[in-house]
């Protein structure tokens, strides 16, 4: 009996959507060449997929969908930054912080700008006196409200594949033992025992050492970075 050639099976653009949401991190990455492959088919179905994603997560996604979504500036894109114009997913501050630039920063993988404005407004949740002196003390960082750090962490962790954040970097440093020593070339912060270079020696897109952003003032050494993944708000997020 005579067998005709073998019958590829590609799967629909939707198909390939629903598969990308459904499976694990690690099943995600290995789906995201395909998807950059097809991205022409699968942006006209994003909007629509993005309606049944919970904006109140963190589920990072929604944050690739987007990155590809506005991959393109065309009406497309334009249509989703005038419906979202505070970008798309849903974030509190108790301090009246408006995080829309960041968030924007973020969605359009600005991320040297995003790290700018998260050190912004960690001076800001410090209070008056960190926003003055332009810094924080280590000090200050309890009293932080858990709302906003966890703002903070969830826009960098969804837009970023899920490789940055506050989290991330605990998550590292757990792994590691809490050797801070180890952790600061795994963060790629430190190269040959030399703090690198800001702004030029950082790497400021997703080819980045995992949990290389958002930077802390590594130059006031480790208790800042102590107090910052030590607070409740941040460990609760990492133990959920």
């Amino acid at each position: 009996m005579l067998s005709g050639p073998p019958v590829t099976t590609t799967v629909s653009a939707d198909q390939l959507l629903e598969r990308f949401v459904a499976a694990s991190a690690r099943q995600r990455r290995s789906l995201l060449a395909q998807l950059q492959q097809r991205v022409d088919e699968l942006r006209p179905l994003i909007p629509e997929q993005l309606d049944r994603l919970d904006a109140t997560g963190d589920d990072w996604a929604a944050g690739l969908l987007i990155e590809l979504l506005l991959s393109s500036d065309d009406a497309l894109a334009q249509a989703f930054r005038q419906r979202h114009p505070e970008g798309w997913l849903a974030v509190t501050s108790g301090r009246g912080i408006d995080y829309g630039p960041l968030q924007r920063a973020l969605m359009d993988q600005a991320f040297e700008e995003a790290d700018r404005l998260t050190s912004e407004h960690l001076r800001q949740l410090a209070g008056a006196d960190a926003v003055k002196r332009g810094y924080v003390y280590y000090s200050e960082v309890p009293p932080m409200p858990a709302v906003d750090l966890e703002s903070i962490d969830r826009l960098w962790v969804v837009y970023s594949r899920g490789r940055f954040g506050f989290s991330v970097q605990i998550r590292l440093l757990r792994s590691l033992g809490g050797r801070w020593d180890q952790l600061w070339p795994r963060l790629g912060w430190k190269q040959g025992g030399v703090w690198t270079r800001y702004p030029g020696s950082f790497t400021w897109s997703q080819e980045a050492p995992e949990g290389h952003l958002p930077l802390v003032n590594q130059l006031r050494g480790v208790r800042l970075m102590d107090a910052l993944l030590s607070h409740p708000g941040l460990q609760q997020r990492v133990s959920a």
